[in-house]
């Protein structure tokens, strides 16, 4: 009799076999790109430098003025750009319930074309409206560029590139940690570059937020802890 892993193993073989000379999927079958996470899907870039690119696909929402992420949400499968739109939103006001301020304007590339229905309550901009746009959300739109380095540093900087959580609730995991360690450096950038004073604000919101008394001792000595450890040293490679 064999065992379960056994039955599994054999039963991916047998599906890499029957992909192998096949160019296309077949209709409500996956091909198996990753015999260890089977939930990798293969994404059509468009770039004469990656046509492809082997993964999940990743969501990421900003704030319009500060580049501070707001959402990062891993999806299952290979779905259509613009039928994210309403979860990224949703897991983004959920993160921002606190602050009491809920998104009511997206600025999105041609990719989410063709959901506004979808989405009631939130004006949806791209340049296919461009013709209906006003001059000040014109303006605004070309800020939706700036989410493409930042993409770039999630993936280069923060460990986006390569995710080591299992399975489908770890690609979900790993999105939200790669974005809270893009927004972590952010605040430490905000800081340094405008003193303690910003510092303050920020305790002071963050103990609003938690219901919390200031603890001003605390607070020192924890940034006095962090500012004189440095930096983790980074694992040589090969």
């Amino acid at each position: 009799m064999l065992g379960e892993r056994t039955k599994q193993a054999l039963a991916k073989a047998a599906q890499i076999v029957a992909q192998s000379g096949q160019r296309k999927n077949e209709a409500g079958v996956s091909k198996l790109y990753a015999w260890h996470a089977p939930e990798v899907v293969c994404m059509d870039k468009g770039k004469s430098r990656t046509p492809y690119e082997f993964g999940a696909k990743v969501g990421i929402a900003m704030t319009l003025q500060h580049n501070l992420i707001v959402g990062a949400r891993a999806f299952e499968g290979n779905p259509f750009d613009g039928h994210t739109l309403r979860e990224q939103l949703e897991q983004a006001g959920i993160l921002m319930q606190d602050t009491g301020i809920k998104p009511t304007t997206a600025y999105v590339d041609l990719g989410y074309r063709g959901v506004d229905g979808d989405n009631p309550g939130v004006d949806i901009n791209h340049r296919g409206k461009a013709k209906s746009l006003t001059p000040q959300e014109k303006k605004l739109l070309k800020r939706r560029q700036a989410i493409e380095p930042i993409i770039g540093h999630l993936k280069e900087d923060h460990g986006m590139e390569r995710c080591h959580l299992k399975g489908a609730q770890g690609d979900r995991l790993h999105a939200v940690l790669c974005a809270a360690g893009y927004n972590i450096r952010w605040l430490l950038r905000m800081i340094a570059r405008r003193g303690v004073a910003f510092l303050r604000r920020l305790y002071l919101r963050l103990c609003e937020v938690a219901g919390m008394r200031p603890n001003w001792r605390r607070m020192l000595r924890d940034v006095a802890s962090i500012a004189f450890r440095g930096p983790a040293p980074r694992p040589a490679t090969a």
